[in-house]
């Protein structure tokens, strides 16, 4: 599987450069660096880039800026997600989060900046692209992985409501950008994305899944982030709703349809074997038997 390796992530140093030069503002320029690197696992831009590796890989550049873009979003997403007024974590990747070490001006903006930068970003990678007429479907796509009726924002909107379908809640929190993930890849390579949207949901789904268990079983120290916030903040829960075996026979179910739906290719064999070693690394070692 083509991963985002060291040229993506120049890639992406050079699309924040872009926005935090010297005329923007210290305190935002200093934030928009601060939420991107150093990154998590970027396992959306990798499955995106492996999507694209996987139909022939006809336009690099525009999975690139796919893969960008789609990173930018989900970076948005955490901070956001970490505000007072949502989950008002404190920490992030080992770190400070953004509101706490800037200030939630500061937090809002930076989020709102990374969400246009993402698809400026994109638009910018379809001038260079081999094939710039595929630009309106990866862009469709991205914007379809963030918005409503079922993208993060909505998702994160379900958050408010005071009863949520579990299922749904996460099909649009966490699924809606894994989905976009695999079809911009395709897209942009000029393969079909309906052939590989329900690798993408259930891979994100299963995510979600997995976040639910580390959220409920996992330290703030191995974690980097706070734990125990699904059952603070009474949020939906695969844990909450299943119970603890539950929800990882759930993950193991997920991830063995997303596995059986990737689309006859070259790669078949090896995406799922990837895609099944990935889905053991969601999982806290202690827990790791219970999926087998």
């Amino acid at each position: 599987m083509h991963t985002a390796d060291a040229s993506f992530e120049q890639y992406l140093v050079s699309v924040v450069d872009r926005a935090a030069d010297t005329r923007c503002p210290p305190l935002l320029a200093n934030a928009l660096r601060y939420t991107v690197f150093p990154g998590g696992a970027r396992v959306r831009p990798t499955l995106c880039l492996a999507v694209a590796a996987a139909s022939g890989n006809s336009d690099p550049v525009l999975a690139a800026g796919a893969a960008g873009a789609i990173e930018l979003l989900h970076c948005a997403s955490l901070v956001h997600d970490d505000l007072p007024c949502f989950d008002n974590a404190r920490e992030r990747r080992g770190k400070p989060s953004v509101h706490v070490a800037f200030g939630e001006r500061i937090a809002v903006l930076a989020g709102d900046t990374l969400i246009v930068t993402a698809f400026e970003s994109l638009a910018l990678a379809a001038v260079r692209a081999a094939s710039p007429e595929r630009l309106s479907a990866v862009l469709g796509i991205v914007a379809r992985g963030v918005g409503a009726p079922l993208g993060i924002c909505a998702g994160q909107a379900w958050e408010c409501e005071p009863t949520v379908d579990v299922s749904l809640y996460h099909r649009s929190k966490t699924g809606a950008l894994f989905v976009a993930a695999t079809c911009a890849g395709a897209a942009a390579a000029g393969a079909d994305p309906a052939a590989w949207e329900l690798l993408g949901e259930r891979i994100g789904e299963g995510y979600q899944v997995a976040d639910d268990i580390h959220d409920a079983t996992a330290t703030e120290a191995s974690l980097g982030k706070p734990v125990g916030r699904d059952e603070a903040l009474g949020r939906p829960s695969a844990v909450r709703e299943l119970g603890l075996d539950g929800a990882v026979q759930r993950l193991k179910h997920l991830v063995e349809e997303g596995a059986e739906s990737i689309p006859d290719c070259p790669g078949r064999a090896r995406m799922q074997e990837l895609v099944r070693a990935q889905a053991k690394r969601f999982l806290p070692k202690s827990l790791g038997r219970r999926a087998a």
